[in-house]
């Protein structure tokens, strides 16, 4: 028997939500990686997956659902705090810590079935990380005038 508690066709669901999660925070992290960030490929599909596989666990009512994902929210932090490094005057990893932040949350979405919530996050974190990052750096060169 595949799972003890349950049949293939769970197993299979499981399976698959576990592959959407870790791709689309997979995503994230192959972007993190490719700017050279402390935090990266490893990581966020490592968040995505294990956050989501958190709340597939949760059997019971939605109290039971809501503690799982208040703690998870909480120890997520403490990974996102480990993501910003202070230099001096400077703070960097705080994009990257909210990213991780944002990969839990899209790993929770998956779980709770919420598909569309968990693209749109996967994509807006995406759009913020690549595209506003031209933005970022002119006005850093502005600031610094």
């Amino acid at each position: 028997m595949l799972l003890p508690t349950g049949n293939w066709h769970d197993g299979l669901r499981i399976l698959i939500q576990l592959l959407i999660a870790y791709v689309l925070t997979g995503m994230i992290g192959w972007n993190r990686e490719r700017e050279e960030h402390t935090v990266g490929i490893r990581t966020f599909p490592i968040v995505g997956m294990s956050s989501c596989a958190y709340l597939l666990l949760v059997s019971g009512d939605a109290a039971s659902l809501s503690r799982v994902m208040q703690g998870l929210i909480a120890g997520i932090g403490f990974i996102g705090g480990g993501a910003i490094l202070k230099d001096g005057p400077s703070v960097k990893g705080s994009a990257t810590a909210a990213s991780i932040w944002n990969a839990a949350v899209i790993g929770a979405a998956v779980a709770t079935e919420r598909y569309e919530v968990a693209i749109i996050l996967s994509l807006l974190n995406l759009f913020t990380l690549r595209v506003l990052l031209p933005l970022k750096n002119r006005l850093d060169r502005t600031n610094q005038q």
